[in-house]
């Protein structure tokens, strides 16, 4: 089971709505909207989708790692590290 179950529903919510998001900011585009105002919306569907990628991660560590951290070895350190490289690719984003 992944760790992300629990809030499964929330996530696929929070999703939707970026979806829209970002459909709305095509459309923005394609209407030749001011600059700005497409700039507004392309942060708030970032801000959208990084809650979405914060919550999985605060998942995958509760879950994912702590239960390898348990059993310790090479599983652990490979959970680990998938959650560093993750962290990794959200800080460089």
């Amino acid at each position: 089971m992944n760790g992300y179950m629990a809030n499964k529903e929330d996530l696929l919510a929070r999703l939707k709505r970026a979806e829209g998001q970002v459909r709305g900011i095509a459309r923005m585009v394609d209407e030749d909207k001011y600059c700005i105002d497409i700039l507004t919306q392309v942060s708030a569907a970032t801000r959208a989708l990084e809650t979405v990628a914060l919550s999985l991660l605060a998942d995958h560590l509760s879950h994912c790692v702590a239960e390898a951290a348990a059993e310790g070895g090479p599983v652990a350190a490979e959970k680990v590290r998938e959650a560093n490289d993750a962290i990794a690719r959200l800080v460089r984003s």
